[in-house]
């Protein structure tokens, strides 16, 4: 790996990182669901830690049009976005839904949702990988990755088009707006400071209250309305 890699390559490495750990799973399926859960949390984090140093590693160099355009900077605004961003993206989540039914008159759960709160359910541990591994890589990948593989050629708009169909697409949870406009919304927050922290706070912080939320009303017998 060389010393100091160039934008086009760390999104690279990046990406590739990513696929190892999503199909990670498949490694431990010949053993228990303890160890399968177990395994997966762990890469996850792992995942999440190695794109992290990788980035802090090259962040001199490997630096995106986002990030080098970048007016609003600031660390103070940066924590108050990322804190804002994520009552917002619920703000945005719950319209999408609400549009989506109304077209569709399906009920407006997520697949993708109740079948993590499940996972956690049987073993809490899994709370690292989806409040915190999982976001993170997200992050690094559909936001700084993709868009610093695309937006030299096709320019921010587009690139955040892609990398949110992309990000949709990989949930595959049936609800595809609902997920690309939560991911063009995570690559707006990324634009606005150039700091890939700030989509990281506001996704993490989103994913945490969902399943808090998912938790209190799987333990009270809180069921939606149909």
């Amino acid at each position: 790996m060389p010393k100091n890699m160039s934008i086009k390559q760390l999104s690279t490495v990046t990406i590739l990182l990513y696929g190892l750990v999503f199909f990670s799973p498949f490694i431990f399926r010949p053993f228990s669901p303890d160890i399968v859960i177990g395994g997966t949390t762990f890469t996850y984090i792992l995942g999440a830690g190695l794109m992290i140093w990788l980035y802090i590693k090259n962040k001199q160099i490997a630096t995106t049009s986002v990030e080098k355009n970048a007016k609003l900077t600031s660390p103070v605004f940066i924590f108050l976005l990322g804190i804002s961003g994520i009552f917002l993206a619920m703000i945005i989540q719950a319209i999408v839904f609400s549009i989506e039914t109304a077209i569709t008159g399906e009920t407006p759960s997520s697949a993708n949702t109740q079948n993590i709160i499940a996972v956690i359910l049987a073993n809490p541990l899994f709370i690292l990988a989806t409040t915190i591994g999982g976001p993170i890589m997200e992050e690094f990948v559909f936001r700084r990755s993709l868009i610093g593989l695309t937006e030299s050629y096709v320019g921010f708009w587009l690139s955040a088009i892609i990398s949110s169909t992309l990000f949709s697409v990989i949930h595959q949870d049936g609800h595809f707006f609902v997920y690309f406009f939560m991911g063009f919304f995570f690559a707006l927050l990324y634009k606005m400071t150039g700091k890939i922290w700030t989509s990281i706070i506001a996704h993490c912080g989103m994913n945490t209250l969902v399943v808090i939320a998912q938790l209190i009303m799987h333990y009270s017998n809180i069921e939606l309305p149909k």
